[in-house]
């Protein structure tokens, strides 16, 4: 049997914009209420009142830094209290800062790590618990195709993208049996202002197409779990 998602309450890290915004988006038009965070209030802001136009179900919006285990802490609780669980986590916030390796600074490579890697592991610490006593719930981690094709100036995004993906998989088999289903994804290049590195071209993956894909993985029946997604442009440039 497909479980229903109207009616569960969902959590998007990263969700003022990009992917995140699209998943929160077709999260909410399934009846899921809905929080997001990001680091600017305004944004924040700005993306509830964009979801709200479009959600059949609550829609609520925090400013907060998850890179911070303390932040992280601070909006779990704000989420519980507004939304009275999390029954399904999106790990999507990232940041993505491509230097050769000598350029890198040691903050340089804490920032990308702090929340790309540890960010997630702060997120899912505190949703787990919530997720055993309910009997279950989703983990979807945001990946990236560099979590298993390293490139030349992305030494800390692979690295934290690689680890991202073992974190993943670790988990799910830390906790399937507990009926939490964790799933890890990784798109290829996305249509989106994500760095200054990526500009927006219409061959690339939209947004959209990867909220579809997050969609089906949490409408899979109870029996099945999808633990791993890759996904690229069908036709990029020769």
């Amino acid at each position: 049997m497909t479980f229903t998602l109207a009616g569960k309450a969902a959590l998007v890290t990263g969700g003022t914009r990009g992917i995140g915004l699209a998943i929160a988006r077709s999260l909410g038009s399934a009846g899921v209420n809905v929080a997001i965070c990001g680091r600017s209030r305004a944004g924040v802001d700005g993306a509830v009142r964009e979801l709200a136009d479009t959600s059949t179900a609550s829609v609520f919006g925090y400013a907060a830094d998850i890179s911070s285990a303390d932040e992280v802490s601070r909006l779990f609780s704000s989420v519980v209290g507004d939304l009275h669980g999390v029954d399904i986590l999106i790990n999507n916030a990232g940041l993505g800062i491509f230097r050769p390796t000598a350029e890198l600074s040691v903050e340089d490579w804490q920032r990308v790590v702090d929340t790309n890697l540890s960010g997630a592991f702060y997120c899912c610490h505190e949703a787990l618990p919530l997720m055993r006593k309910a009997g279950g719930g989703w983990i979807v981690n945001i990946s990236s195709l560099a979590g298993k094709n390293p490139f030349a100036g992305g030494a800390a995004y692979n690295a934290s993208k690689f680890a991202l993906n073992g974190f993943s998989e670790a988990m799910m088999l830390d906790h399937r049996n507990e009926g939490i289903r964790v799933t890890y994804i990784m798109p290829g290049s996305v249509d989106t202002d994500f760095s200054p590195r990526s500009a927006k071209a219409s061959w690339k993956i939209a947004p959209e197409d990867i909220a579809e894909i997050v969609m089906g993985v949490l409408r899979m029946p109870e029996r099945t779990l999808i633990s791993r997604v890759e996904v690229r442009p069908a036709r990029p440039p020769k």
